[in-house]
């Protein structure tokens, strides 16, 4: 459960970082470009890691004991909040007919999305001790 909450995180901080680079891009449409036609698949795979996030969170507080609880709890209603806000910006800047860089700036400009991705570094941040030897263990 850790892993999979350490996986989601990832997803949106690289749509973040994907999106910087595409937002320097200056182009007036996702039409026509290599980066054009993949700032739609991260938002998308932002999109996925985002809906459900808080809860997984919560169980997941639940089911690995974490404690103290409240504090992880308090912590996660705060991120459901701002993955609801920021998963509304994402999700009308996905139903626009072309995402230009000027689009993804102002998204990346979001106080909604730079609040959600400052819960995400914490989160992260507090999970790695936990996840790291599991991935190492997967992967070695």
């Amino acid at each position: 459960m850790l892993a999979e909450i350490w996986n989601r995180c990832e997803a949106v901080e690289e749509c973040y970082e994907f999106m910087l680079a595409y937002a320097a891009q200056g182009l007036p449409s996702d039409q026509g470009s290599e980066s054009g036609g993949q700032v739609r698949e991260f938002l998308h795979r932002a999109v996925k890691a985002l809906t459900g996030l808080s809860e997984t969170c919560v169980l997941a507080v639940k089911e690995e004991g974490l404690e103290p609880a409240d504090k992880y709890l308090a912590l996660f209603a705060v991120l459901d909040r701002d993955a609801r806000d920021s998963l509304a910006a994402i999700e009308l800047v996905l139903a626009q007919p072309a995402i230009g860089s000027q689009l993804v700036d102002n998204l990346n400009a979001s106080i909604h999305l730079r609040a959600l991705l400052t819960d995400l570094f914490l989160v992260s941040e507090i999970l790695k001790p936990q996840v790291m030897p599991t991935k190492v263990a997967n992967t070695g």
